[in-house]
């Protein structure tokens, strides 16, 4: 025989336990979208950068200006023709996630 009630509230108990795992799930979710993110910026950063030097004016500068994120503390580098970026991943946590870098090449223009 059955005891009366002894399924009651057995959902509510499951869904209380699942929510911590969801929380965890929708934080790395985002943080992935972050990093993402961080590394087209990097990329847009870099090419805004290559064009810059092409012309002659300051990749590090353009580069600042382009990066949507993380532009002020990007770091810029420049090679010849190639301009190397890294800009450091925004966190949702109080924890560091490093930086994304990209790297972009234009011929000088004369």
């Amino acid at each position: 025989m059955p005891l009366p009630g002894g399924d009651a509230g057995q959902g509510s108990v499951e869904l209380v336990a699942l929510l911590p795992v969801l929380g965890l799930l929708v934080l790395a979710l985002l943080q992935a979208t972050l990093a993402g993110f961080a590394a087209w910026s990097a990329g847009t950063a870099a090419r805004a950068g290559a064009r810059a030097a092409a012309v002659g004016r300051d990749p590090g500068a353009a580069v600042r200006r382009a990066a949507p994120i993380g532009g002020a503390r990007a770091v810029v580098r420049r090679e010849g023709d190639t301009v190397h970026v890294r800009l450091p991943v925004p966190s949702i946590l109080p924890v560091s996630f490093g930086s994304v870098g990209a790297v972009a090449r234009l011929e000088a223009q004369r």
